[in-house]
């Protein structure tokens, strides 16, 4: 195992921040108590510069880029063309709320959406201020009380999204009498299934659930709005739903005169190997989220698609902020669209998903530390379980942050918060030798780490982000 630590000019500027930013007095328990256990320290990263495929830390250390800003940047960090976009709309409009593009970008994304069944558009500025507009919509359109999510789903950081969401209990601490008006359903995972189910029955009950147990034991089916769905489940762990799960849905919805809702915040414009996840469905949501990738990672741009009669004519569902819908926004949106089409963004991307499927293919029977590889085109997760396998998640978790820090110390940076999983987010447009040497890496360290989880080495502690929650696990 490397032991590379968090170089020196990072280390001051994070020990400087502790007094500044949220957490601070919390991170220095965890580390206490990390520390006090033996673990290991993990390396934190500050980003110095971002260019193309790769970030530099502070202290000049260069990474591949499998973080991606969060898979915001599709086609990899600082692209130069939507810079100059964004400077020049900057340039000639500064901010105002009407200004041309705002037209421009809303019939590029009309001509583009599922089915062209979704046209009309409302400006948001990030995926949680979009995500609590669809459902509002929704809510409104209805004239009901209840909205459908899903458990591990996540959905933002807004009250209203935090609610919906159901990421883990710890998310929704303090909040419960807050989320009257929503309802989890299990989300049909591939793994840790209950009851001894096998995948294809646990689907079936996740299905039953919606169809069956929430109208007759929860709520009556005409005060249910819509059903919220991510088409891959992503800071949940990468959970990938299967075609019977999702067309299943909208059956169901069809069946009950409920809404569809695609949040596509993370999954959409080529992100899954399809411009939308849900083209993987052969099916159209009623209403769809996007955000990250639509301005190409410089500036915030997002917003909600609908059909006609939801968005065009619904005066009770307002949303949208002073930022919502920029100058340079919208200028990145119109700038990274083009782009996609001019050098076949999506298809590119699906060929490095291949290379992902084929190379990634034998770690769960070579590794035993290895539970599962899932992917959905470019959205990839690598799932991680103790060699024992005695369900003890904090172990699952820690040898899967251990194995995201092996990866950093040898030089690819990839994420791994809260679940046992190590997520892959690489650029659409990542040059292949790059991508491949990426994923060398992250075998070298699953088998550094495996002998370490053998040899009974310490693994990393659980520790937090940095306080300023910008880096870190």
């Amino acid at each position: 195992m490397k032991t590379k630590k968090t170089g020196n000019k990072t280390n001051s500027l994070l020990k400087a921040s502790m007094k500044y930013f949220r957490g601070g007095l919390r991170y220095k328990k965890l580390k206490a108590k990390a520390e006090s256990s033996n673990h290991l320290v993990p390396i934190q990263l500050v980003v110095n510069k971002a260019e193309g495929d790769f970030v530099w830390d502070l202290d000049e250390n260069k990474y591949i880029d499998f973080q991606n800003g969060w898979a915001t940047n599709p086609l990899g960090n600082c692209h130069p063309e939507i810079i100059d976009a964004v400077h020049a709309a900057h340039k000639r409009y500064g901010y105002h709320w009407e200004h041309p593009l705002r037209f421009e970008l809303a019939e590029k994304l009309a001509d583009i959406m599922p089915g062209k069944q979704l046209p009309r558009f409302s400006f948001e500025v990030s995926g949680t201020e979009a995500a609590e507009a669809a459902v509002h919509l929704a809510l409104c359109y209805k004239q009901r009380r209840h909205i459908i999510s899903f458990t591990s789903s996540y959905h933002g950081e807004g009250l209203g999204t935090k609610v919906i969401s159901a990421y883990s209990s710890h998310n929704n601490l303090y909040m419960e009498a807050w989320a009257g008006g929503v309802i989890k359903a299990p989300y049909p995972y591939s793994d840790g299934i209950p009851a001894g189910m096998t995948e294809d029955q646990y689907v079936d009950y996740c299905l039953w659930y919606l169809e069956a147990h929430i109208p007759e034991f929860l709520v009556p089916a005409e005060n249910i709005a819509a059903v919220l769905i991510e088409p891959g489940l992503a800071e949940g762990g990468n959970w990938i739903p299967t075609k019977e799960f999702v067309q299943g849905i909208r059956r169901i919805c069809n069946e009950y005169d409920w809404l569809m809702i695609a949040d596509e915040v993370l999954t959409g414009l080529g992100r899954t190997g399809r411009l939308w996840g849900v083209n993987h469905y052969d099916l159209e949501p009623d209403i769809l989220v996007v955000g990250k990738n639509l301005s190409g990672g410089i500036e915030p741009c997002a917003g909600i698609a609908a059909r006609d009669e939801i968005l065009g004519d619904n005066p009770r569902a307002t949303s949208g902020s002073t930022f919502a819908g920029t100058p340079g926004g919208c200028a990145a949106g119109l700038k990274t669209l083009e782009i996609y089409e001019r050098d076949n963004v999506v298809e590119y991307a699906n060929s490095l998903a291949k290379l992902a499927e084929a190379r990634m293919a034998n770690w769960p029977s070579r590794y035993a530390i290895v539970s599962q590889v899932r992917s959905l085109g470019l959205l990839i997760g690598v799932a991680f379980c103790g060699i024992e396998n005695n369900g003890d998640d904090n172990v699952d978790v820690s040898i899967a942050r251990t194995v995201r820090n092996e990866m950093l110390a040898n030089g690819v940076w990839a994420i791994c918060d809260s679940e046992p999983t190590v997520r892959l987010y690489p650029a659409l447009t990542m040059d292949k030798e790059v991508f491949l040497r990426g994923l060398d890496i992250m075998e070298q360290a699953i088998h550094s780490i495996e002998k370490a989880v053998i040899n009974g080495d310490c693994l990393v502690g659980n520790y937090p982000a940095i306080p300023s929650g910008v880096v870190g696990f």
